[in-house]
């Protein structure tokens, strides 16, 4: 990555959710770290003492590639895309922190986790304060919780790697007597920190008596564009899904601005910022319509030379008005794309509570975006469960055809959210 938070992102909110089931252990209960439901702006600053540029950096490229190769899979059905590859990632990093053997080797394969925990901890701890840093001029949180069976056996510095470097607030819940109760104050944590954007995570009876743990993370942005769209100037236009397709939209559109913008043969890429600069929303337009010729170039490193090839420029920007929502069930693209035993019997995470008697059953991602003139607005959760066996510019960026964006971090260049447009409507 050519500078540690060139360009920042859109805000979103992340919820992961882990829940696992154990037989016969004979672990310490956990009832000493009971603290209660971490309020929203009850954020705590996590030691990340020992983190250098290179690990962070390292970290970012790994969430960053599993963006793109998790964007690959998405983005060949048709219809409009959007996760966030830092929610997915922080829920599956803080399942391998429990993950032994084989399985963790999958996972480490698949996200590029850091092997090294002294490597690895204290990196996830320093992107978690950056995201989390006060006075700025948009919203921006991100905040982890961990749901116990009462009185469960896990292991200490399991628990211990969730609190101090993920900055997990430890609560009880009474799954084996109370699983739907247990499923709605989950959910309505959720709902809290995504402000009501991501309702019902888990649907009903998603969550039963076999639940044992859940680990919820959470991340919410939501900032004013540096140079908002007027309103009056919206338009209703034709937006091309396809080359003999068209949906009429509100078309948005901006003049006598100057942005970063750059250009290749086959697409324009324009940076949208949002007040105080330090996040930004990129937009990956095709020239010829044709998505499929961009998608075949898309990778981190890739996103890392367009972004050096931005100029300020004076550009009249043309995106259209759209909200939508998706929600992915992931159990099989994890499988296909390198991680199988974390779903089976065979799967080892020991590390949570000293036993293989844990596998991953459920792997959720619901997400949400609006973008209008005023700015931006995202959320995102991913839920694990784990049970048992004026003057014209010289540039025109036109987006009324399919395009991709990317909503990154500036500080650290994560990115918080990917999605594609296909149909704004």
């Amino acid at each position: 990555m050519s500078r540690l938070g060139k360009h920042r992102i859109l805000y979103g909110f992340i919820v992961i959710i882990l829940a696992a089931v154990v037989v016969g252990s004979q672990l310490p209960a956990v009832s000493n770290w009971f603290s209660g439901t971490t309020a929203k702006e009850d954020v705590p600053v996590l030691d990340d003492a020992g983190t250098t540029a290179s690990t962070v950096e390292a970290t970012v490229d790994a969430c960053n590639g599993f963006a793109f190769d998790l964007f690959d899979r998405y983005s060949m059905d048709e219809g409009n895309v959007l996760f966030s590859p830092y929610s997915i990632s922080m829920a599956l990093s803080m399942t391998y922190e429990g993950a032994r053997g084989e399985t963790a080797e999958e996972m480490e394969a698949v996200f590029g986790f850091l092997d090294d925990p002294l490597e690895r901890l204290p990196s996830v701890a320093r992107i978690y304060n950056t995201l989390n840093e006060e006075g700025r001029e948009y919203m921006l949180h991100t905040v982890n919780a961990l749901w116990i069976q009462q009185d469960y056996p896990v292991q200490e510095d399991y628990v211990d790697a969730i609190v101090n470097f993920y900055g997990g607030d430890v609560n009880a819940l009474d799954f084996i007597t109370e699983p739907d109760e247990s499923r709605v104050t989950i959910n309505e944590w959720v709902e809290e920190r995504t402000y009501d954007r991501i309702k019902d995570l888990f649907p009903p009876d998603s969550i039963d008596a076999d639940v044992r743990l859940v680990l919820t993370n959470a991340i919410y942005f939501k900032g004013d564009w540096l140079y908002e769209f007027d309103e009056e100037a919206t338009s209703k236009e034709e937006f091309h899904v396809t080359p003999s397709t068209s949906v009429e939209v509100d078309m948005m559109n901006l003049h006598d601005e100057t942005f970063n913008y750059a250009e290749t043969d086959e697409l324009q890429i324009l940076e949208l910022p949002y007040t105080g600069e330090d996040v930004s929303m990129i937009v990956l337009l095709p020239k010829n319509g044709l998505m499929g010729d961009v998608k075949t170039q898309l990778s981190a490193e890739r996103l890392d030379e367009w972004v050096e090839m931005m100029e300020g420029t004076a550009v009249n920007v043309y995106l259209p008005r759209f909200t939508f929502e998706t929600k992915y069930f992931m159990m099989e693209d994890l499988t296909e794309m390198g991680m199988p035993t974390a779903f089976t019997g065979a799967a080892d995470f020991s590390g949570m509570t000293g036993n293989r008697d844990l596998f991953i059953d459920k792997v959720i991602h619901q997400a949400f975006i609006e973008v209008n003139e005023q700015g931006t607005e995202a959320a995102a959760a991913t839920g694990v469960s784990m049970r048992l066996s004026a003057t014209i510019p010289d540039e025109v960026f036109r987006a009324d055809h399919p395009f991709v964006f990317l909503i990154r971090d500036m500080d650290t260049g994560v990115i918080l959210f990917m999605g594609r447009v296909t149909d704004p409507s």
